[in-house]
């Protein structure tokens, strides 16, 4: 595989390739564990509504896609990276996919959205998760998941607990969703 492309394991476009830029932080989602994550939420993601909130290459929020989620809102501050994403979604026509170039923090902050699944690949030195957690939960359907990567095996905040959960290399990958009382 190039280095600068990722495959859609999936859906409609299975086997479609995505370029993207060459950038120190941006490390796409493995096949493998794309394929366990849509796995786990059950391959069909028809009539979902998805919010890739750290876009980068575009694999997760594309995948998505391509598996029948109505509406996938995929967020990208790096201009450069906005850019790849936009022609990435012309060439698959991706109607269902939106761009919003903003950072990922003030993007919760704002939104009004509603989400099914939410894709969380931040820049793993970043240490987003802490900050993030507690902007989620008005984002998230009543039976919404949180798919979160990041370097060490993450323990859920108060609220929360860990559905599923592995590790692909240095990887490690949670589907997180709402203690419901």
């Amino acid at each position: 595989m190039n280095r600068n492309r990722v495959r859609i394991i999936g859906g409609a476009w299975r086997s479609r390739q995505i370029a993207f830029p060459s950038k120190k932080d941006l490390r796409p989602t493995p096949d493998r564990v794309r394929e366990t994550l849509f796995n786990w939420l059950g391959q069909d993601l028809t009539g979902a509504v998805c919010l890739d909130l750290f876009a980068g290459s575009g694999a997760l929020g594309f995948e998505a896609a391509s598996r029948g989620a109505r509406r996938v809102v995929m967020v990208e501050r790096d201009p450069e990276i906005y850019r790849s994403l936009a022609a990435a979604r012309d060439r698959l026509e991706a109607d269902a996919v939106a761009l919003v170039k903003a950072d990922a923090l003030e993007f919760l902050r704002t939104d009004g959205g509603v989400y099914d699944v939410v894709f969380l690949d931040p820049p793993f030195a970043a240490g987003y998760w802490p900050r993030l957690a507690p902007l989620l939960p008005p984002r998230l359907a009543p039976e919404g998941m949180v798919y979160h990567e990041s370097a060490d095996r993450s323990e859920a905040p108060p609220g929360w607990e860990i559905r599923k959960h592995g590790r692909a290399g240095k990887v490690y990958y949670h589907l997180l969703g709402r203690i419901q009382r």
